[in-house]
């Protein structure tokens, strides 16, 4: 089993999380989109999408989140030789998660600065690479399209103010959920729970924890504790906890200003 990933996606985190959560052995590739790494024409030919991550499986290969944290759950329950079980509770979370597209509240909540170099190299990659793989041309220029399409919803107040929205709902429905329960859909930990906590990453990654997370005592309280996870630690604390949030977020800035200097996308 191989995984297409990175530290940064949301996504990359669900499955992770779950492959952990699960045991599962598999081959890690990192594969990063701030530097364009996905737009590689090796990477693009088997996921034109170009999203990560991508899960692959001997010759079977899933790209979205949802349909490979759903396939590791029937394969490794037909591997024990029990029936895959998701409970209503999970499934509904699972999909309501998934229902919000974190892109446009990131990008809002990011330094315009920041947003708008790595905008401009990511284009310049896509180009570069449309010029080194002719016959890939048509989907790169799809690509360039949707880059620049999402800076034009970066100027919808209203959308921004939507994904805002969509996401306090989720929290708010979790705060209601954790006063009941210790974990999002029962007191077990289960994939509802995998498919969440990259969520609260996102948030505490963009430094909006005293206004996302700190006002929900109970998303709060639920959140310190998933961190004690090993699962967690592997996945996400790794890079992300403490000073390593920082390191991680340089090691991609001095390689990002290094190959635009040299004009080397």
């Amino acid at each position: 089993m191989q995984l297409y990933h990175h530290p940064y996606s949301m996504d990359s985190q669900k499955v992770r999380l779950v492959l952990e959560e699960k045991g599962v052995d598999y081959t890690s590739y990192h594969v990063n989109p701030l530097t364009g790494k996905n737009m590689n024409a090796s990477f693009f030919r088997m996921n034109p999408s170009a999203k990560l991550p991508v899960f692959q499986n001997g010759s079977h290969v899933i790209f979205r989140a949802i349909d490979i944290v759903q396939y590791i759950d029937r394969l490794t329950a037909s591997l024990s030789g029990e029936a895959a079980s998701v409970s209503s509770e999970t499934a509904e979370w699972i999909q309501k998660i998934e229902n919000w597209n974190p892109k446009i509240f990131t990008l809002a909540h990011t330094p315009p600065k920041y947003r708008t170099f790595i905008s401009k190299f990511i284009r310049r990659v896509i180009i570069t690479r449309m010029s080194e793989s002719p016959d890939l041309a048509s989907m790169y220029h799809i690509k360039l399209r949707e880059a620049y399409e999402t800076e034009d919803k970066l100027k919808n107040l209203d959308g921004i103010k939507q994904s805002e929205d969509e996401l306090c709902s989720i929290l708010d429905e979790a705060e209601s959920q954790l006063e009941k329960t210790g974990y999002l859909a029962g007191d077990d930990y289960t994939l509802a729970d995998s498919m969440f906590i990259p969520l609260l990453v996102r948030v505490s990654l963009l430094n909006l924890d005293e206004e996302y997370i700190n006002t929900r005592p109970k998303v709060l309280e639920y959140y310190n504790l998933v961190k004690k996870r090993p699962s967690y630690k592997v996945v996400i604390g790794k890079y992300f906890n403490g000073w390593r949030k920082y390191r991680t977020l340089y090691k991609t800035a001095c390689f990002l200003l290094v190959r635009n200097t040299l004009r080397r996308y």
